[in-house]
């Protein structure tokens, strides 16, 4: 039988802007090859515009790198532990509540 579960950890989070702040746990991944040709077409457009290839960041997580975007949100859990939530997932999945 499914029965219903809610979270009860309060965790941190803040959302990522690398424009203003990457913090130590978060990093571009520019040797990473892109695998699929929508990716291979937005490094080659990148490429042409700025001279850079799109960031690739990532976030190192308990279970190995996660792709993390500009806007997602970075969860810090009770143990210290980090993780990416895209912004609507976030939005709809915590609210803010006052610090203690």
């Amino acid at each position: 039988m499914i029965k219903e579960y809610r979270k009860t950890a309060t965790i941190k989070a803040e959302q990522f802007n690398p424009d203003e702040y990457v913090p130590e746990y978060v990093f571009n991944n520019l040797e990473r090859v892109p695998w699929t040709t929508s990716e291979k077409i937005e490094n080659m457009l990148s490429i042409l515009k700025t001279g850079e290839p799109k960031p690739d960041w990532r976030i190192k997580t308990i279970e190995g790198d996660m792709k993390i975007n500009p806007g997602d949100w970075i969860a810090t859990g009770v143990e210290g532990e980090h993780w990416a939530i895209a912004d609507d997932v976030f939005k709809k999945t915590y609210e803010e509540v006052e610090a203690k």
